[in-house]
């Protein structure tokens, strides 16, 4: 099963009593959102887990209305436009259609979001007139008009991209291959359990009907060597150097980190954003960006290992920040030489892509911790060899 981190969202977007959190109670089928006359009854955005036949589990976000007033109701539309970088789908509600609505669609068509425009009020509420080419789909949830027409549009326009993942070794790996799994177990792996990409790739190579052995770097060459030649070897992006030195040339080496970042997508980005450390600049400032929330030690990646071998192998003396979760970003990305991104495991390929995009557009160069790592390691060149062929 999907968390709820990696399920397709579908935002809803519109003015305040326009019906959005009625429209999710309709949507879900429960009384999820709390719906009153009060104008601004919805506050902070609310999330909630619902099936969609033909796409399966799905985020329903109801979100503060845009025409909130007030410094308090700055905040709240601000943060209704942030979650905008994190849907598949934009349901924009509306009952009169004018600037506030039209900002919502220019965003979405600026940054290829579906969307979906629906007047909410059919039954009480004149359709107002948009542009002729305007898709608008009228539904009234008091009358029960629409909803089996508006779950075929979610349905129609949802992106297959949101609910089908996209390959992490399918076309690598083949059936009866052996692929060794490398994961390293110190103070910052989570207690009992494994993290989640080292899952996904080990899950993965089982789907291919190959062999995995797991173990740990001080264990590979004992493990290799009671082994046939494994057609690949994946290892946690901490463990690059011990582990590049142990397996033999012939054989393709990567990271969990790096496989999955050719899974969430922007990899292109990543190969050429990783060349660009080379030519940071003493005083020159790296935002690392990590997506989970999790406890920091003295061996975190994001903090410690990954700012220690950006500056040991550049030499240059660099200011690192981090920031963790999904926390406001810099106001001016253009500040920054480099950003570097983590795996993204917990988050969607639309959330990641909606991160990162601020400093590509800034035309800061844009890397991920694994192949940062594996540059720093001097292995860059090989970890993503197999996936350039």
């Amino acid at each position: 099963m999907k968390g709820n981190e990696l399920k397709p969202r579908i935002g809803i977007f519109g003015r305040r009593n326009v019906g959005k959190s009625a429209l999710v109670n309709y949507l879900t089928g429960q009384q999820v959102a709390i719906v009153d006359n009060t104008a601004g009854t919805t506050t902070d955005p609310v999330r909630k887990s619902m099936e969609i036949g033909g796409i399966g589990p799905v985020v329903i976000i109801d979100t503060a209305g845009l025409d909130d007033e007030g410094p308090l109701g700055q905040q709240r539309v601000e943060k209704s436009m942030a979650a905008l970088a994190e849907v598949d789908l934009a349901l924009i509600c509306f009952t009169e259609w004018g600037t506030l609505e039209q900002q919502v669609e220019d965003w979405c068509i600026a940054h290829g979001t579906a969307l979906l425009r629906i007047h909410t009020k059919e039954d009480i509420s004149p359709r107002p007139t948009i542009a002729a080419d305007r898709d608008v789909l009228g539904i009234s949830v008091v009358h029960n008009v629409g909803h089996d027409r508006l779950i075929e549009a979610i349905r129609k326009a949802m992106p297959e991209s949101a609910y089908r993942q996209a390959v992490l070794l399918e076309d690598i790996v083949a059936e009866g291959d052996t692929v060794v799994l490398v994961t390293p177990i110190d103070s910052s792996a989570p207690e009992g359990r494994m993290i989640l990409p080292q899952v996904q790739v080990l899950r993965n190579v089982l789907d291919c009907h190959a062999r995995a052995v797991v173990c740990q770097p001080n264990e590979l060459p004992s493990t290799l060597a009671m082994l046939p030649q494994p057609q690949l070897v994946v290892t946690d992006s901490q463990a690059f150097q011990q582990v590049a030195q142990v397996v033999p040339e012939e054989v393709s080496l990567t990271s969990f980190s790096v496989v999955l970042a050719r899974q969430k997508g922007l990899f292109a980005e990543y190969l050429k954003g990783t060349r660009a450390i080379g030519s940071l600049s003493d005083g020159d400032r790296v935002l690392l960006l990590e997506s989970c929330t999790h406890n920091v030690t003295c061996e975190d990646i994001g903090r410690v290992k990954l700012p220690a071998a950006l500056r040991k192998a550049t030499g240059k003396r660099l200011d690192c920040t981090v920031i963790g979760g999904q926390s406001p970003l810099p106001s001016n990305m253009a500040d920054y030489a480099l950003v570097v991104q983590c795996g993204g495991c917990v988050i969607t390929p639309q959330q990641l892509k909606a991160r990162l995009l601020p400093a590509i557009e800034a035309g800061v160069a844009v890397s991920n911790y694994g192949l940062a790592l594996a540059w720093c390691s001097g292995i860059f060149e090989r970890a993503t060899k197999i996936f350039r062929q």
